[in-house]
């Protein structure tokens, strides 16, 4: 059963079988989700979910990002996953359309403060997590999403699972169960598009909780479905309803490292729209070089091309023709995104204020914006980025982009994760030792460091 597979790899894994590359790729990820969640903790935009994980009860075993006070591993790994996918700035892997380092980050942090692992064998739980994700979600493109859920929610709980159980100290065995346990918390719904609530934030957060919840289970004795992937009950025939090719999930494992194709955000929104970002700056570049100026008032005209998958996510009903609902709405909302980014010259997470949301201007430019449906053979967030600007003199300036920034085809280095990382966390000598103290991470005795130095981040405001 390819349930047993996954667990048998994971728990066989070792530090000197990952290479060196792909070390380097997970600690980026890992750096970029602490960041992000710092950021979200210095703009308080941990919710209510931070609040209730730290009322969830339980002894004191593990830190939220930004806390000194430690409260139960499995709810720090909730408030993690919320505080990472807050401003919905975290790393996407385009196959799968998952977000994997913020369901597995979470889930290594708080377990590996729990049982005092050494940052080795943080590092191998947090690679075999990222490897589950990736892989699981890569096995039905889309499947999830166009049955009303959200990938990251599905696989997300078994990825968790995995990372928790490897630091538990779990051999195949316990790892298939927790596998098993963690697919019955896989859901998640999308229903949130259409209405601007923000409950997809705590998907990442139920993720991290379950996942260390199933991996305690199995520890403890509870079984899990070892046919719970390709059943006839299983994951992708109940929640993506298709059949898929087991052997998929786990073909060349240990050679082939699906982790390392995971890319990061240059813009705090859905991925589905940076390829069109992408292209409208380009286009926007283009005006400037030749003289034309990116004045919005001379905008009459934006066509941006989609790929298929992405419409209804990111240009649903009433995207373009009103202002946001809420936060959340303007980051699925690519005509406001577009006209955002046409009048600052930039997507920020300044862009997604509350106070910035509401803008006359940037709403009127946003019905400008017509999208094209073109289609790809590459999965939709990792497709191509065209725009076209028409000026009311009538001249025309083209942007096109071979995919986003960021991701695999266009990747960010060490030097651009850790300035990104600063971006978020403002900066100074804190920020810049648990840089030093992340890309370190697999020589060093433990990762307490790591979230006293977020608490201190935090701290100095």
């Amino acid at each position: 059963m390819t349930a047993r597979r996954l667990a048998s790899w994971a728990a066989a894994l070792t530090i000197d079988a990952i290479p060196e590359t792909t070390r380097r790729a997970a600690l980026r990820h890992l750096l970029d989700g602490i960041g992000n969640g710092v950021g979200a903790r210095r703009l308080d935009q941990g919710g209510p979910g931070l609040s209730v994980a730290r009322g969830l009860g339980g002894p004191a075993q593990a830190h939220p990002l930004g806390d000194v006070e430690a409260i139960s591993a499995p709810a720090a790994a909730f408030a993690n996953g919320v505080l990472m996918h807050a401003l919905d700035f975290d790393d996407t892997h385009a196959g799968a359309l998952v977000h994997p380092t913020t369901v597995v980050a979470p889930a290594v942090l708080a377990v590996a403060e729990e049982v005092d692992a050494t940052g080795a064998q943080a590092l191998i739980a947090l690679v075999a997590g990222l490897e589950t994700a990736c892989r699981l979600g890569a096995a039905a493109p889309h499947g999830f999403h166009s049955r009303g859920l959200h990938a990251t929610a599905v696989v997300g709980p078994l990825a968790g699972a995995v990372a928790a159980g490897l630091l538990y100290g779990a051999d195949a065995d316990a790892l298939t169960d927790a596998i098993g346990v963690a697919a019955s918390s896989s859901g998640g719904l999308l229903e949130f598009l259409d209405t601007g609530a923000n409950t997809k934030t705590l998907h990442p957060g139920n993720a991290g909780f379950s996942g260390v919840l199933a991996a305690r289970l199995a520890m403890a004795g509870a079984s899990g479905p070892e046919s719970v992937l390709e059943g006839r009950r299983g994951l992708y025939r109940a929640l993506a309803d298709r059949d898929i090719d087991p052997d998929a999930i786990v073909a060349d494992l240990g050679t082939r490292w699906e982790s390392a194709s995971i890319g990061i955000k240059p813009y705090p929104s859905c991925q589905l729209m940076h390829a069109s970002l992408d292209a409208v700056g380009a286009a926007l570049d283009s005006a400037r070089e030749q003289g034309l100026g990116a004045s919005p008032t001379r905008i009459t005209a934006i066509t941006v091309d989609v790929h298929p998958d992405s419409l209804d996510i990111v240009c649903g009903p009433g995207t373009g023709t009103r202002a946001p609902r809420s936060v959340y709405d303007a980051k699925f909302d690519l005509p406001w995104s577009v006209a955002a980014l046409v009048h600052d010259g930039a997507v920020t997470v300044d862009t997604y204020a509350e106070d910035s949301i509401v803008r006359p201007d940037v709403a009127a430019t946003a019905g400008l914006v017509d999208v094209v449906s073109i289609p790809d053979d590459r999965p939709a967030a990792d497709a191509a980025g065209r725009a076209v600007i028409t000026f009311d003199d009538g001249s025309r300036v083209v942007g096109e982009v071979p995919c986003s920034r960021g991701t695999a085809g266009r990747p960010m280095d060490n030097a651009a994760v850790a300035e990104k990382f600063r971006g978020n966390t403002g900066g100074g000598d804190e920020a810049e030792t648990l840089v030093e103290s992340v890309f370190g991470l697999c020589d060093a005795p433990s990762v307490a460091p790591i979230t006293a130095l977020a608490a201190a981040i935090v701290a100095a405001g």
